[in-house]
């Protein structure tokens, strides 16, 4: 009962509405509106102020149907932030049945296919009289920052036994089951400087120190379930005749094992502080923990429930891990079991982002699904 050419017309509402990273005042509005008029609760948190983003998380709790009391609460959750360039989107339908931006932008189907994906749901459910328990939507902004919104949000607000984040590339029926955690370092590596001509032998580059201790890192691909990064070294000024004697090295280490990633941080740190006690210099560390990583099986029942519910649509299902963090890492660390499922779009970050419209249909048969199986589990 899906009903295609509203799904379409509400996707691209959606995507029309501008919401790039840290401006998702517009957006957000328009789904406190939507989720109203739906006929659900809906509440915006305080997390703006703390943020700097244009909106707080959207929390919309949908009541239990008379009845429905005892089946434990569920949770689905999208981001409502995009990447750039995501001003001025233009969609369209394609005749290859692919929905596609006019190419100078974005599609902005992460995760605006998954916020359509749900409110279409609600319709399909409401029109068929589907019976539920309590359902809550949780939208969280900033996603695209680093899931500033769900890192920032207040677990105490989440009510839900076990949730779904509608949230990863990949055929739909496929189910991430496994994510890493992920820590942030900021390396402050201090020289000595000196005049690059007339006394060199003087000074410590602390370029250099930072080049040498970064060759002695693992990193890149480290093991098949850990990797490491080093993204952004600055330090220096605009002449050439001083030894720089500062830089910044900013780093990442992930693992979808906690003790690997930690691990894997301590030997870069230690690079570091070797050389430096080599050369004579030294090395401050600043660190932030990003999120916890999470793992399921099939007898886990936030898999369960997907599972049956891709069977009951005759939906091809399947697990695999991510090295990638979401939004899911949050939940399932503030207590909620989360898995990400799989909705279909291709080519995400970059102009050629697309999805199926089938895909996005079927996004909205699995939400409907997964509330028709969700009622076999009780609190």
């Amino acid at each position: 009962m899906v009903q295609q050419q509203r799904l379409i017309d509400e996707f691209f509402e959606l995507v029309r509405t501008d919401s790039e990273t840290k401006h998702e005042r517009q957006i957000c509005d328009l789904l406190i509106r939507k989720f109203t008029e739906l006929g659900l609760t809906v509440f915006e948190d305080d997390t703006a102020a703390r943020t700097g983003h244009g909106a707080g998380n959207l929390f919309a709790a949908w009541a239990a149907t008379s009845g429905m009391e005892d089946v434990a609460p569920v949770l689905f959750t999208c981001h409502m932030d995009t990447v750039a360039p995501g001003k001025g989107i233009q969609p369209r339908v394609d005749d290859d049945g692919y929905i596609r931006s006019d190419g100078t932008t974005i599609l902005g189907s992460d995760d605006k296919a998954g916020i359509a994906a749900l409110l279409e749901a609600i319709h399909v459910v409401n029109e068929k009289g589907v019976p539920h328990g309590h359902i809550q939507f949780v939208i969280t902004s900033g996603e695209e920052s680093g899931l500033v919104g769900a890192r920032a949000m207040d677990g105490k607000l989440l009510d839900a036994k076990y949730g779904y984040a509608l949230d990863s590339d990949g055929k739909i029926g496929m189910i991430c089951v496994a994510g890493p955690c992920q820590r942030r370092m900021i390396y402050t590596v201090t020289g000595k400087a000196a005049h690059a001509g007339v006394n060199p032998e003087d000074g410590v580059s602390a370029i250099t120190v930072a080049a040498k201790a970064i060759a002695r890192m693992p990193l890149g691909r480290v093991d098949r379930q850990t990797t490491a990064n080093i993204g952004r070294f600055q330090g220096g000024g605009d002449t050439t005749n001083i030894v720089v004697d500062k830089v910044e090295i900013f780093a990442e280490a992930r693992s979808l094992v906690q003790e690997k990633m930690e691990r894997q941080a301590a030997t870069m740190m230690e690079a570091f502080e070797s050389v430096c006690a080599e050369y004579g210099a030294k090395v401050d560390y600043k660190e932030v923990f990003f999120y916890p990583a999470y793992r399921f099986d099939e007898t886990a029942p936030v898999v369960q429930v997907a599972m049956d519910a891709f069977a009951s649509l005759g939906i091809e299902t399947g697990m695999f891990d991510s090295g990638g963090g979401s939004d899911a890492n949050i939940f399932n660390g503030l207590g909620v079991p989360t898995v990400n499922l799989a909705i279909g779009y291709e080519h995400i970050h970059t102009t050629k982002e697309q999805i199926r419209v089938q895909d996005l249909v079927d996004a909205a048969r699995v939400v409907v699904a997964i509330i028709e199986e969700s009622v076999k589990v009780k609190s």
